[in-house]
Order: structure tokens, then C-alpha cells, then sequence
């Protein structure tokens, strides 16, 4: 079975492209300006948040070229396509931020120590500017970030931004009002924080898929209950479901059946039941009777009727 029954929506992948393009230009721009700023006013936090968009414009330009693999037709050898590069970049997208942050949080510790002059008024008008660009931009990728891991990555890049721009202000609000130079360290440590916490979850969201865990959101043993309700089945064993890219979930398995039930007509109401109920669209599934345990494999698709490949061999597992 090859990716060509994996389906994907043009239209969507056309639309992530655009705003990731338009993020990625916005970003690009105003991560010279705020790093320019950071060294005139001599400000952590703006160096920082210039660090910061300098991961996002890498982290964008790594999802662009992700989708753009992921478009590509499988081959022989990649019989799946490209998909998985998505979540190795959320992945990369991931660490990355983590190990900025850390970085952060170490150069602020230091600054802590010895803040230095601080130019409240430049940094505080150069952070405002950035938290402009950084709502722009999270206002693209937000109507994609919730179901596409990818889009999330760069999503949370830009968010940890739009903290640290806000995180700056404030900061730059303080050294005025107060002479509180230690708030520019400690804005860039608690922004730092927030964007490891997040990132952790994006690392370890993409660990599961390579690993090809059940999606969170789906229970198996609701499936496999739900499928054994279904009139002429019988038994079901090795049941799997895993991602194989953001939005695509796979299920296979064993399905014993009565003898007097029609593979078709079970086939498309097993079809219908879990992409209904569970959100499957993409299915492997070998039917067994109790005399011929390996009858036949069949690959079910939403809106296609179930079919035997022509190249698979009835014993084929």
C-alpha cells in the first residue's frame, strides 16, 4: 500500500504557505531592527526576543520546506511520501527553543549580576514594535496551529516572541519609573520559562508520532470495542492506530467475520463507523473467517469504496 491513498487538501496546504510566507518576511525584517535595538540600548531582553526571531525565521523556513517535501509524490522507496519531515521539523523547532532558552536564561542570570545602563525608552518603543509583528504573525498561523504539528511549532516560536516583546516592555516601563535595571533579566527568565514548557510538549508530541504511538485523543480500546458492535464481526486482533503526519491517522487490523457476512458490505460499515466516530480516514484490513485466518487485505479510504490491491497476494500480512 502506497501513499497515494493518503490524501491531503491543496487548498489547506496552499493556505499554510502563504501565512507562513508572510510570517516568515514580517519576522525576518523586524529580527535586523529589534537586534540593531537590543545592542544600541544595551537591553537583554530585546538581544533576546532578536535571538528569539531569528530561531522563528529558521523555524519557518524549516516548516516551509518541510510542506514542500511533504507535497512531493512517494516513491518506491518512500512509499509513505514525505510527510514525516513535518514532524522532524517540529521536532528540530522544539529542541531549538529549548536550547535557546536556556541560553537566555543563563546570559540573564549573568546580567542579573551586572545589568549595566540600560536605555528604557529605546527598548521599551523597539519591543512595542516587535510585539506588533509578533500579533500579526501569530494571528496567521493560529487558525492552523491546533491540528497541524508543524504549524505549532512555528506558531509557539512566534508566541515566545510576542511574550518576550511584551516581557520587555514592561521591563523598559520599570527601568524608567523605578530604575529596576534587574527587570530586564528577570522578564527574559520568566519568558524563558513559558517557551521551554511549551516546546517541552512539542518535543515530546513529536517524539510520539516517529515512535507511532495511538494518537492522544484517540482511546484503542473504543475502537476496538465499537468496531465489535458492528453486526458480522466476530473478533478483531492486532489493532493498530498511529499518525503519520499531522492530520493523517492511519488503523490496521485483523477482523474475524461470520461466515454468511459479505466482505463488502462489512468493509463500508466499518469505514464509515470509524471515520464518523474517530476521525480515521485511511484503513488496512485483513479479513478472517475461522477457516481461512488470512483471506484477503483490503484498503478502505473516506469517499472510496473498500478495495483489494491488485498486488497483494491473499496471504499477505
Amino acid at each position: 500500500m502506497g501513499a497515494d491513498h493518503v490524501h491531503r487538501d491543496d487548498s489547506r496546504t496552499r493556505s499554510k504557505t502563504r501565512v507562513l510566507s508572510i510570517a516568515l518576511v514580517l519576522t525576518g525584517i523586524y529580527m535586523v531592527v529589534e537586534a540593531i535595538g537590543g545592542w544600541v540600548s544595551n537591553s537583554l531582553a530585546l538581544l533576546a526576543d532578536a535571538g528569539h526571531m531569528l530561531t522563528d525565521v529558521a523555524a519557518i523556513a524549516l516548516t516551509l520546506s518541510a510542506i514542500w517535501f511533504a507535497s512531493r509524490p512517494p516513491t518506491a522507496n518512500k512509499t509513505f511520501g514525505y510527510y514525516r519531515l513535518e514532524i522532524l521539523a517540529a521536532f528540530v523547532n522544539g529542541i531549538a527553543l529549548v536550547l535557546l532558552s536556556i541560553w537566555v536564561i543563563w546570559e540573564a542570570v549573568n546580567r542579573w549580576r551586572d545589568p549595566g545602563d540600560i536605555h528604557g525608552i529605546q527598548m521599551s518603543a523597539i519591543a512595542f514594535g516587535g510585539l506588533i509583528i509578533n500579533v500579526i504573525a501569530a494571528k496567521l498561523l493560529h487558525s492552523n496551529h491546533s491540528h497541524d504539528l508543524n504549524i505549532r511549532g512555528a506558531f509557539l516560536h512566534v508566541i515566545g516572541d510576542l511574550l518576550g516583546s511584551a516581557a520587555a516592555i514592561i521591563a523598559g516601563v520599570l527601568i524608567l519609573a523605578f530604575g529596576w535595571l534587574w527587570a530586564d533579566a528577570a522578564g527574559s527568565i520568566l519568558i524563558s520559562l513559558i517557551i521551554i514548557i511549551g516546546a517541552g510538549r512539542l518535543i515530546l508530541e513529536s517524539v510520539d508520532i516517529l515512535l507511532e504511538g495511538t494518537p492522544s485523543h484517540i482511546d484503542l480500546r473504543k475502537v476496538e470495542s465499537a468496531i465489535l458492535e458492528i453486526e458480522g464481526v466476530s473478533g478483531i486482533h492486532d489493532l493498530h492506530i498511529w499518525t503519520i503526519s499531522s492530520g493523517i491517522i492511519s488503523l490496521s487490523a485483523h477482523i474475524s467475520h461470520l461466515e454468511s457476512t459479505a466482505h463488502s458490505d462489512l468493509l463500508v460499515s466499518i469505514r464509515t463507523m470509524v471515520n464518523d466516530r474517530f476521525g480515521i480516514d485511511h484503513l488496512t484490513i485483513q479479513m478472517e473467517s475461522f477457516d481461512n485466518k488470512a483471506e484477503a487485505v483490503y484498503v478502505c479510504e473516506t469517499g472510496i469504496r473498500c478495495f483489494e490491491p491488485a498486488t497483494r497476494s491473499p496471504h499477505t500480512h
